[in-house]
């Protein structure tokens, strides 16, 4: 009786505590912890801590026991107690989304903390089915169906057109979705079917649905839609130029396009089937006009273009060699016929020149390479002709002059011809140099030591002829007496100029006194210039007179 009363009383000291209730998420299949007190520190009295769910108890453990299972079901083999006394369920399925509540005895309270446990499971993958063939503009069709399976809660799937989510609207986009439940897991599969009215911009779109960060595969569709337009394009490596092929290719903008067309060549219908391209070969300038491409079904549904075929035609006269003598004219021809404007640039040896050039009267210096370059955009023609002037050799000067050293002299004879002139002296020298042979020029020099007064003949000679020319040379000092012969010549020469102006100018006056003796005229003013001019003629008698005896 004393220990029925004890007992009594421990229970009425006992306060009961419930706790609000906690949540836990745990993953299908896994083994999932269930907190206790949200994972508190066990309290410094306790007594017994119990688990237990609507059906029964699970497991009890007294203070620094061990934990005892005292469920006799499905949980048997399946529940354990952790360190800190949270309860630990493996192998967790859907019919383990319950209640558990874990009962704390510490001193006199008995509290109680529920916990909710729910199972997820993601989807095992996403994929979709039943794809449409084709779609076709404007035309609601089903594109495909997305399914998830596996999954808990059931899956929200979600369509995507370019990685954009797809949103139902009642019109161009329609979708519908179901879940099923599986009976024996519980598990759901979600299907969802999208109806969609495709664009011409669809043509390359990717579609693709996910569940829960999970994608499908993505998937296209051969949009198509009638031909409202067709386009004709020229196709042609470089510029259209006679002798060259010319391709049209037709272009439409439906999809299938057309596989047969109409292609107009100048006024001449060419049917083209399995093949949107025809090619003009081997044009030429009267391949310019207009072509046209149509539909086989459709003739109105045409596109035109213009087309030039670019030419360039150029004849020079003269060409290859041409042969002239010096002093000759040459006419020069050039003859252009071409589809646009020209230039036109010509050189000489290869070096610009900067007009065209003329021969009215040729010298040597005409000689060379010309060519004349005529352009059009991109096409270009050249011709050429090689201008040799040949012409008889002649001496144009002969000179000499004393070697530094006062002892030589040195000859000079320049000359001109073509082909180049052969230089001959009509005596032997020390040292002999010729000039480089430009413009049918050509300059000699011959170094000699005369010991006596010669006459040296320098001849010039090519296949057409020779000329010749003579110099006298003397030795050092006859030079000196040549000089002074010279000097005293020249002066003796100006005193006899002198002489003959006097007496000419004696006459003169002489001749007007007796004219006027005659007709009585007065002297005075006459007189006085005849003396004036006496007296110059004096003075420079007497001028010439002192430079004679220098």
């Amino acid at each position: 009786m004393h220990f029925s009363g004890c007992l009594c009383a421990l229970l009425v000291a006992l306060v009961y505590q419930v706790s609000g209730m906690d949540t836990v998420i745990g993953l299908y299949g896994e083994t999932i912890e269930v907190p206790c007190n949200n994972g508190a520190p066990k309290p410094k009295d306790l007594f017994m801590t119990k688990w237990k769910y609507d059906d029964g108890d699970l497991l009890t453990q007294l203070k620094d026991q061990d934990a005892s299972v005292i469920a006799t079901d499905k949980y048997k083999d399946r529940v354990s107690m952790a360190e800190n006394s949270s309860l630990l369920i493996a192998a967790a399925t859907l019919k383990d989304e319950k209640t558990f509540t874990c009962m704390v005895v510490a001193g006199a309270d008995i509290s109680e903390y529920p916990v909710k446990l729910l199972i997820h499971k993601a989807p095992t993958g996403v994929e979709i089915t039943a794809l449409a063939t084709e779609l076709e503009i404007g035309k609601p069709t089903q594109l495909g169906q997305c399914s998830t399976s596996d999954a808990n809660p059931a899956a929200s799937i979600t369509w995507f057109k370019n990685k954009k989510p797809l949103v139902a609207d009642g019109k161009g986009i329609i979708i519908s979705s179901k879940v099923k439940v599986d009976e024996v897991t519980g598990l759901t599969t979600t299907s969802s079917i999208l109806q969609y009215t495709a664009e011409k911009g669809d043509t390359a779109a990717l579609f693709t649905c996910g569940a829960l960060n999970t994608l499908s595969s993505p998937v296209s569709f051969t949009v198509t839609y009638p031909t409202e337009r067709i386009s004709l394009h020229v196709i042609s490596k470089g510029p259209l130029m006679e002798g060259s092929n010319v391709t049209l290719k037709c272009k439409a903008d439906g999809n299938p396009p057309p596989t047969s067309f109409n292609f107009h060549i100048l006024g001449k219908l060419v049917k083209v089937e399995n093949s949107d391209s025809y090619t003009v070969t081997d044009v030429t300038r009267e391949s310019t006009g207009e072509y046209k491409c149509s539909i086989i079904d459709n003739a109105k549904m045409e596109d035109s273009k213009n087309i030039t075929i670019n030419y360039l035609d150029m004849s020079l006269s003269p060409s290859g060699k041409v042969m002239k003598s010096f002093g000759e004219g040459l006419a020069l021809t050039l003859q252009t016929h071409a589809s646009g404007e020209l230039k036109v640039s010509w050189t000489k040896d290869n070096g610009k020149l900067d007009s065209r050039p003329t021969f009215d009267k040729l010298t040597y210096s005409d000689s060379g390479k010309y060519e004349v370059v005529v352009t059009m955009g991109p096409l270009v023609k050249k011709a050429s002709f090689e201008l040799v002037v040949e012409g008889v050799p002649v001496i144009r000067r002969v000179a000499k002059r004393r070697g530094e050293d006062g002892q030589h002299k040195v000859l000079t004879c320049e000359a001109e011809g073509s082909p180049k002139p052969t230089v001959a002296w009509s005596v032997n020298g020390t040292s002999a140099d010729e000039s480089p042979y430009v413009n049918g020029k050509i300059t000699h020099k011959l170094t000699i030591v005369p010991t006596v007064n010669l006459t040296v003949v320098c001849t010039v000679s090519n296949e057409l002829g020779q000329d010749t020319r003579t110099i006298n040379v003397s030795t050092y000092s006859s030079d000196e007496g040549d000089t002074t012969k010279l000097v005293v010549g020249v002066i003796v020469g100006l005193l006899l100029a002198t002489v003959v102006v006097g007496l000419a100018y004696w006459l003169y006056m002489k001749k007007s006194k007796q004219g006027s003796w005659k007709t009585g005229e007065k002297e005075d003013g006459s007189t006085e210039e005849s003396k004036k001019l006496e007296e110059k003629i004096e003075e420079k008698l007497e001028e010439n007179s002192q430079k004679v005896e220098v």
